[in-house]
């Protein structure tokens, strides 16, 4: 169906480059940039989830920077509903938009929307989170690994969030959240482009480690201390802190840290690229290809 404004998706692994190359798209459109990282809406969070710098944001106007605090529960249903509003206000004004991020859920809550989702016996979460508190996270994850391995092999398995909820809807339902989040798509009133950024795994990797180190150039041990207050809010239960708070606590000597954040951080890039390859409206390029990708969009709006 034929639609007069275009959504612009770039996704990929971290540290692929997808901010630069959103900035350019931005500033050659002259349109503004929808951020669907799920850390970077968080404002207390900003070297370990290499938010775009006071520059980058100057040089095209971002919406989900920024925009919430980690005392606060910022869901996909959430970024939905407002991500939504926001496309329409700035499809007000122009004919293009940009969706950029790694987070895949929050992607697809955008662009495909998301199913209802059944109800919970709150009993059951409750034991959940019991569970979790006394057991630790492996205990959850193995349960889930198998009773819903799909959902497991597609989400962030380190998110204890992600892994009760995945649970707690098959305890509940005795169906898999992966069967329920695969139903129909919503019809958005306006075309998609998908773009991704990949690039030959030796290079991916040498970019995290350059970045991870960048980050503790920039003094990320600093903002994690600063964050010890807030630690147990799922926002923090992330790379890059996860590992320094077992540094503070102790638990780990700094290299190790460092060591696992790198190793931790090259996981998810690959989880990332498993969870977007299953995808084949995604038309892939490099990180120097940005040229091709301007004229390949251009074609794309032409055609439509």
């Amino acid at each position: 169906m034929r639609h007069p404004k275009t959504l612009l998706s770039i996704v990929g692994p971290t540290a692929i480059g997808k901010t630069a190359l959103a900035i350019q798209l931005a500033q050659h459109f002259s349109t503004e940039i929808i951020s669907a990282d799920s850390r970077q809406f968080f404002r207390e969070m900003a070297i370990g989830t290499a938010k775009p710098n006071v520059a980058e944001l100057a040089a095209a106007r971002h919406h989900f920077i920024n925009s919430h605090t980690v005392t606060e529960l910022f869901s996909t249903g959430d970024f939905e509903v407002e991500g939504l509003k926001k496309l329409e206000e700035i499809f007000q004004n122009h004919d293009l938009a940009i969706m950029v991020g790694g987070s895949g859920l929050y992607v697809n809550a955008l662009i495909n929307g998301l199913d209802e989702m059944p109800d919970i016996d709150l009993s059951i979460r409750e034991k959940l989170n019991k569970q979790f508190e006394e057991e630790g996270l492996a205990a959850i994850q193995n349960q889930l690994a198998e009773l819903d391995p799909e959902y497991f092999a597609k989400v962030d398995q380190q998110n204890p969030q992600r892994m009760i909820r995945g649970l707690e809807v098959y305890l509940s339902t005795g169906q898999k959240l992966s069967s329920m989040l695969s139903a129909t798509k919503k019809e958005r009133p306006f075309n998609i482009i998908k773009i991704g950024l990949n690039t030959d795994r030796a290079v991916l990797y040498d970019r995290i480690n350059r970045r991870v180190d960048q980050m503790m150039a920039d003094g990320l041990v600093d903002e994690v201390k600063s964050l010890i207050p807030f630690r147990k809010y799922n926002a923090l239960n992330t790379v890059g802190y996860s590992e320094l708070f077992d540094y503070l606590d102790g638990k780990l000597a700094i290299e190790d840290a460092v060591a696992a954040i790198k190793q931790n951080t090259r996981r998810f890039a690959k989880r990332q690229l498993t969870w977007f390859r299953r995808d084949e409206e995604i038309n892939w390029f490099g990180p120097d290809q940005s040229t091709e990708i301007i004229n390949f969009a251009e074609n794309k709006i032409t055609d439509k």
